[in-house]
């Protein structure tokens, strides 16, 4: 503190701001130290536990035991994200019942929840609640949809990978019911059929409209699907952005016929669909020009005629991961000289790649961010320099380790 007699006053200490001020330096405090703070005075405490502290913050709980205080709390701070991180079965309701106003409710890996408990937190209308994760809640059946069906109409987002007991039964009533439903993730069941994803579609009137809104759809490692399920989704669900087909076994190349029809379709997951060869890239880009992220890694039936088809096409591709695939440096000549504005090249394992695909990408990919040469065993420290070069290049992945 300066000395009086010359006219100056105290320093300001930090226990004089305003309240609101407080606020604003709280908000940009990570959870814990949030926490921290409000211990620190009451003042403090009252500042911290301003809405605008938490807005946007997701609360994780392990509900081992009941805790009266707790849900007051949150109320308070205007939690409205909420994750579950271990949970005694009969504490579901408490949470539900404790935070009215609940809009996410993030139950990934609890694997207790049985249908009996969630029927018993859901026994009534729940019109906040708009996204619902339940991936890995292996007990979970077609019972529990029937419930959330019945209690969550404004639901948009639902994650049931790893849930291994849903069936087509489930898929019905989440058509019947969810309308509003945007995102849906099924990865991993599989009792899911082809029936299953026309239930979905609509193609059901008599007993479900169909979650005809849905723009983002999972079926990753869903065996039972096949070419079938793709007309399905083709004729129904023409709002779908992403599809995510990724260990499908039996989906083929005639099934990407039916997604070369859909006119919204941005990003289309591939990955490791044994089926899909160069073919069926020539009959996506018949109507690929939208798209733009392709994951074909691991197919290992798609080689240099296939990159002449994504040349041919594809034209708003910027991100493309070809990992394992039968390609040569002919084939990324093709596909350099047209996809000029791709931002991630993954070519991992592509054994076949040499510097001169290195050096063509540097020519003609000046918008490159980012490039996977993880295995790639012709590859020298010559091509590596041309890479090297390309001022947009943030990522370079050989491996064992990532250049940045």
């Amino acid at each position: 503190m300066e000395a009086r007699g010359w006219g100056i006053v105290p320093t300001a200490h930090i226990s004089r701001l305003f309240p609101e001020v407080l606020t604003i330096i709280f908000s940009y405090l990570d959870v814990k130290d949030k926490g921290r703070v409000a211990q620190v005075c009451t003042a403090w405490r009252d500042a911290a536990y301003s809405r605008r502290v938490w807005r946007g913050i997701d609360a994780k709980l392990h509900l081992r035991r009941a805790n009266p205080s707790l849900f007051p709390s949150l109320v308070k701070r205007g939690i409205k994200r909420v994750q579950i991180l271990s949970l005694r079965r009969s504490l579901l309701r408490d949470v539900i019942c404790g935070i009215p106003n609940i809009e996410t409710l993030n139950l990934s890996g609890c694997f207790t929840l049985t249908d009996i408990g969630l029927g018993h937190a859901f026994s009534q209308d729940l019109p906040s609640i708009t996204e619902l994760n339940l991936s890995l809640c292996k007990q979970l059946t077609d019972s529990s949809l029937g419930r959330i069906a019945q209690s969550l109409k404004n639901l948009e987002l639902l994650e049931l990978g790893g849930c291994c007991n849903i069936t087509n039964t489930g898929l019905l009533l989440i058509a019947w019911g969810l309308r509003k439903l945007k995102s849906l993730n099924l990865r991993s069941c599989r009792h899911v059929s082809d029936v299953g994803i026309g239930h979905l579609a609509g193609l059901s009137p008599h007993a479900a409209s169909g979650t005809l809104e849905l723009e983002h759809l999972g079926l990753q490692d869903c065996q039972k699907l096949t070419d079938q399920a793709l007309r399905h989704v083709s004729s129904g669900l023409l709002n779908l952005k992403t599809v995510n087909l990724s260990f499908c076994a039996s989906v083929t190349d005639s099934g990407l016929k039916f997604l070369a029809k859909m006119p919204s379709l941005k990003e289309l997951n591939l990955r490791s669909c044994d089926n899909v060869s160069d073919t069926g890239l020539g009959y996506l880009s018949e109507g690929a020009a939208r798209i733009v992220a392709l994951d074909v890694s691991f197919c290992d039936k798609i080689g240099d005629q296939g990159l002449v088809f994504l040349a041919q096409g594809f034209y708003s591709l910027r991100r493309l991961c070809l990992s394992a695939c039968n390609i040569s440096d002919d084939g990324m000549d093709r596909l350099v000289n047209s996809l000029h504005d791709l931002t991630t090249l993954n070519i991992g394992q592509c054994v076949r790649i040499t510097d001169r695909s290195l050096g063509l990408v540097a020519d003609h990919l000046k918008n490159l961010e980012s490039i996977d040469l993880y295995g790639c065993t012709k590859i020298t420290t010559v091509g590596l320099e041309r890479i090297m070069q390309l001022r947009t290049l943030s990522t370079l992945n050989l491996g064992l380790w990532h250049k940045k």
